[in-house]
């Protein structure tokens, strides 16, 4: 079994962090262990949750030093907040060093569908457009929100697994 350790930068709604997480360290901070599926190994995220507000970022942004992983969370009932992703992911990909991060599009406040101002489809564009997986959850229904964390360590474990070819290439 072997256990990855991966810093992820979450932006955007802090209640759906916390209800997803297994053990709170801090405000900002958060700690979440997730199996990867069929393969004995799991992946322990980091997770520096920042408001998707600027004060709160700015007090938080030297946490984000080389993530490995993102989450961008929006509310699907709010096309300015869908319009501000592409900010946050432009600020948190100039903290990877030229490396390519993966991460996901999180539409939250699924259970406001009936308010919804964000398709569902045009965010699952441009999220692959921009190289994220989409996935939509409620905070308050604290519906599917395990999906995007599977997601984001399918991602790593696959980083992972690049990597040791590469070595075992080497040999």
């Amino acid at each position: 079994m072997v256990k990855l350790r991966a810093r992820c930068v979450v932006v955007g709604k802090s209640a759906l962090i916390v209800f997803a997480c297994l053990c709170n360290v801090g405000v900002e901070l958060l700690e979440k262990s997730v199996p990867i599926p069929d393969t004995g190994d799991a992946v322990e995220f980091y997770i520096c949750d920042s408001a998707g507000r600027e004060p709160f970022a700015d007090a938080c942004e030297n946490m984000w030093n080389q993530p490995s992983l993102m989450c961008v969370v929006f509310d699907i009932t709010s096309e300015a907040s869908f319009t501000s992703c592409s900010h946050w992911i432009d600020r948190i990909r100039s903290h990877c060093n030229g490396q390519q991060v993966p991460g996901v599009l999180l539409g939250n406040k699924s259970d406001l569908s009936s308010r919804r101002e964000v398709d569902a489809a045009g965010a699952q564009s441009w999220a692959q457009s921009h190289g994220l997986e989409y996935h939509e959850t409620s905070a308050k229904e604290i519906g599917q929100y395990e999906a995007p964390f599977l997601s984001l360590a399918r991602a790593f474990h696959s980083l992972y697994q690049d990597q040791i070819q590469i070595i075992q290439s080497l040999v």
